[in-house]
């Protein structure tokens, strides 16, 4: 019978999660997670809350509780940080219930140490991420991408340069919102927690040897870490030593996949990273939004495998191939060729041919092959098709509805949306939509206003 209390508390949790575009499936390992990151009581208190950002007398409607009361609650949820604590622009006090991911999942292993059982959390989490399929394939596996990967700077200036310096037309260009340090100039508030990935493999025995201590938060989100103890604060410039001590260790910058006030900066590997594990155990960049660059390979190569070695998503493959009698007395030459999504560059160098291969079906335009060449064989070139980013939070989560047919629950979830500045906002993205997306969107919720509001535009 107790086993059945429990259960119903977090189940209550679960469904509550899973009416939202990010949910998380009913998987054997996700009660057992639950169940070390809360208690019973608090999981049922998680469910009624909004998931929009709420004040303390919101909060005590929906749970039916005294403002203090509720104000004591809630600031013991968010020192676990199952919550974040912000303050609007306003000035007012709002509590935010992240998702699980970017959210209370990496939250609870973000600083070492702590009341929780730091070494079951992580085994937790491995089963329900790296073992069973559910969670990640939802999570990753979608048309609207979670994340965005951010260009390595220096290789951008290096392919430039070269680009300046050959005389090539100008053809590379980059956005404000896609360079890093651009984002964490604007951010205001920079903090810096262990690197959840990383944290989880280090208890299971699987970690690598890159730096733990930089994950970077921004923002509201920062701040609310930095109150409770789960990360410290940094100055701008001691984020800008972290994104260079993450770059010598060959980290991909991957940040949450919008333009405007976005909330995390990581510094990931190809062997702990959940986003680029998944590019490799599903064979697909579904799971992240790339950059709007590809590498480029000129007759400098010299086959030494460093860039195929230091891909976090294995794109790059390199053969030496030993040359016949024939070949050998042939003049010496240089292909490029290209099947479908596969560019590979061929040259003869001694008694070998080098063909190098790029599947640029799975690459994320990182840059990182640019930094790790040592004859600048490698450079960036444009995209041919745009990458298209959500403008805000809210654009990217109302994709995210649509393409999981629940747009219904996050508009007309009363405890959610209650105020007209949330449904304006949720209205306002869905009207920023293309023809396509907006037609999903009113064959989703049939609503005779949105409907007007749509063949209005």
């Amino acid at each position: 019978m107790g086993h059945h209390t429990i259960k119903n508390g977090y189940q209550s949790f679960a469904d509550r999660l899973n009416l939202l575009p990010q949910g998380a499936p009913q998987t054997e390992a996700l009660f057992p997670l639950l169940r070390a990151l809360v208690s019973e009581k608090e999981a049922e208190i998680l469910s009624l809350l909004p998931v929009r950002p709420f004040s303390v007398e919101k909060a005590a409607k929906a749970l039916k509780k005294p403002v203090t009361e509720t104000e004591k609650i809630l600031t013991d949820l968010a020192s676990k940080a199952m919550l974040l604590d912000v303050t609007d622009p306003a000035g007012n006090r709002q509590f935010i219930l992240p998702p699980p991911m970017a959210g209370f999942f990496e939250f609870s292993l973000m600083r070492m140490g702590g009341q929780r059982d730091q070494k079951q959390i992580s085994a937790l989490l491995y089963e329900y991420l790296n073992v069973e399929e559910d969670f990640v394939r939802e999570l990753f596996v979608t048309n609207t991408k979670l994340g965005r990967i951010l260009v390595n700077e220096k290789a951008y200036e290096q392919s430039k340069d070269k680009e300046q310096d050959e005389n090539i037309p100008h053809e590379l260009h980059i956005l404000d919102y896609e360079r890093t340090s651009h984002i964490l100039k604007s951010a205001g508030t920079i903090a810096v927690g262990t690197c959840y990935c990383r944290h989880k493999m280090l208890h299971m025995g699987k970690n690598c040897d890159a730096p733990l201590d930089v994950c970077l938060t921004l923002g509201n989100t920062a701040k609310s870490l930095i109150k409770y103890g789960h990360a410290r604060e940094l100055t701008l410039s001691e984020a800008m030593d972290a994104i260079e001590l993450s770059q010598e260790h060959h980290l991909v910058q991957i940040g949450e996949n919008e333009q405007k006030d976005m909330p995390f900066i990581c510094n990931c590997c190809g062997c702990c990273c959940e986003a680029l594990l998944a590019i490799k155990r599903f064979g697909t960049l579904n799971s992240i939004n790339t950059t709007s660059f590809l590498p480029q390979v000129s007759d400098n190569c010299i086959g030494c495998g460093k860039c195929a070695k230091i891909c976090p998503v294995d794109c790059i493959q390199l053969e030496k191939i030993p040359l016949t009698e024939t070949e050998l007395s042939e003049p010496n030459d240089f292909t490029v060729t290209k099947q479908e999504s596969k560019r590979t560059i061929s040259k003869k160098q001694g008694k070998y041919r080098i063909r190098l291969t790029i599947d640029e079906s799975v690459c994320l335009g990182c840059g990182l092959c640019v930094q790790a060449c040592p004859t600048q064989a490698i450079t960036l070139r444009q995209r041919e098709n745009t990458i298209i980013t959500p403008v805000t939070a809210s654009h990217r989560i109302v994709l995210a509805a649509i393409d999981k047919g629940r747009l219904a629950n996050l508009i007309f979830d009363n405890q959610a949306f209650a105020s007209h500045r949330a449904m304006a906002a949720i209205l306002g993205a869905i009207l920023k939509l293309p023809p396509a997306k907006q037609l999903l969107a009113k064959e989703q919720i049939r609503s005779h206003y949105l409907a007007n509001l749509l063949d209005k535009k």
